[in-house]
């Protein structure tokens, strides 16, 4: 499959399940050719064969995006089949209850996949974006990286909504956008474990497409939990005091 003349590309990672998986059908079925990338081959190619069957445009590169080589080489493959990036959505993520005494080995992990993947793959996309004077980015945070829960998957949040600030205004004046979207619980397969009702990935997967085509600097999903990142940064100490007293915990 190769893209057709006036066709608009985007890399989605994760694109295998969940809320990667939800965007990637939301673009393609909106005319984007969509590079879907993951780890999971099966899954990865069920993924693209859902698209073409809905006459949509759709190819698979399995790869890591905890390695520099497998970001590098999720770019290169999508110019070599392609020859363009009109968007990169950085959607891959790891997560759990961790804490502070997280495991070196799952702490690395969680940084590499987190936060230097979408460091690597903006890096590799926005020469491209420049020289053709256009491209959007958007990187999938989470309302962890607003309130500070759960230590290393809160970091890796924290640090990509930083990441994320600093490289849209890298930027300003080149034609590329680049957004935030922060999603509160949504029901994936990192929140099964987790008791009540939660929105489907589809209501991120919107809040991305509305992102490309109207670029916002950042938006949280559900609009719900931005009344609790309000009450976070207003009260600091009231949110201490409610999860020192493990309030809400399952």
């Amino acid at each position: 499959m190769t893209a057709q003349a006036g066709d608009r590309v985007a890399i989605v990672t994760g694109a295998s399940s969940g809320i990667g998986r939800a965007t990637a059908l939301k673009l393609a079925a909106s005319g984007w050719t969509v590079a879907l990338a993951a780890r999971r081959e099966p899954e990865l190619d069920a993924v693209r064969q859902r698209i073409e069957d809905r006459g949509g445009r759709a190819f698979a590169i399995v790869a890591d995006v905890g390695t520099l080589a497998d970001t590098e080489r999720i770019v290169a493959t999508t110019l070599e089949r392609t020859g363009r990036v009109d968007a990169l959505i950085n959607v891959a993520g790891i997560g759990d209850d961790s804490s502070i005494d997280l495991d070196d080995e799952r702490l690395v992990q969680m940084l590499d996949v987190n936060l230097l993947a979408p460091a690597r793959l903006m890096r590799a996309v926005i020469p491209v974006m420049r020289a053709a004077k256009s491209g959007a980015i958007v990187n999938i945070g989470s309302v962890a990286g607003e309130i500070g829960v759960n230590a290393a998957y809160s970091a890796t949040k924290f640090g990509l909504r930083g990441l994320t600030d600093s490289v849209r205004r890298e930027v300003v004046g080149s034609g590329i956008r680049v957004s935030l979207i922060e999603p509160g619980f949504i029901a994936t397969e990192m929140t099964a474990s987790r008791r009540g009702r939660m929105p489907q990935p589809g209501i991120v997967a919107s809040a991305v497409e509305r992102a490309i085509e109207h670029p916002r600097r950042r938006l949280i999903v559900p609009a719900r939990y931005r009344v609790a990142v309000a009450f976070a940064k207003a009260f600091p100490a009231v949110v201490d005091r409610f999860s020192a007293s493990g309030v809400g915990r399952d």
